[in-house]
């Protein structure tokens, strides 16, 4: 019997066929497909079967305008704070053993009039309160990310800091800037959170 030999591919002549491409590496498939070299590709919702958005009326845009205006946003906030204080305010107080007792008469029990009286004004300040607290927060952040071109978590800091400064400093230029930090790490902290 023959040995059977395998047949070597003659070496291309020039101007021959060119030998097929080397095969492809993993690694450059990879810079291509999540490396530096991918190329960001466009998403339109209609390319995927999607139904396009219409054009904005200009009622719309007047209505988004106005809806992301620092005024609005500082209303809102206001509103939402009055809320949640009011909510807070008769929670509290519903939690506390000293509701409605007369500290003139401490043995006395007091009627749910009273009890329900002193849950209502609690609530009305602790509404007050947290309302001021809101809008001032919302509008001086507002106005911050306005200026500074840019939404992160500096303008909830700087806002914090102008908001705590402002309420502490009616009790003092020291009281003023225990506040600023303490609402700036306060903001720090929910803006870390959040985001």
């Amino acid at each position: 019997p023959r040995p059977v030999m395998a047949a070597i591919p003659p070496p291309s002549a020039p101007g021959g066929p060119e030998p097929p491409p080397p095969p492809l590496q993993y690694s450059l498939l990879l810079q291509h497909l999540v490396g530096e070299h991918r190329r960001p590709r466009a998403w339109d919702p209609a390319a995927f079967g999607g139904i396009p958005s219409p054009p904005k009326s200009e009622e719309q845009k007047m209505v988004e305008r106005a809806m992301e205006s620092c005024a609005f946003k500082a209303v809102l906030a206001c509103v939402g704070g009055f809320v949640l204080g009011g909510a807070f305010g008769v929670f509290t107080a519903g939690i506390d053993t000293n509701v409605g007792f007369d500290p003139k008469d401490p043995y006395r029990t007091p009627t749910a009039k009273e009890v329900l009286k002193d849950m209502g004004q609690r609530g009305i300040s602790y509404a007050k309160n947290f309302a001021i607290v809101g809008a001032m927060f919302s509008c001086t952040e507002c106005v911050v990310e306005s200026y500074r071109g840019k939404s992160d978590w500096k303008n909830s800091v700087i806002s914090g800091c102008i908001t705590g400064g402002a309420i502490g400093f009616r009790a003092g230029l020291k009281a003023g800037v225990i506040g600023c930090g303490g609402f700036a790490a306060f903001s720090a902290a929910i803006d870390y959170y959040l985001r």
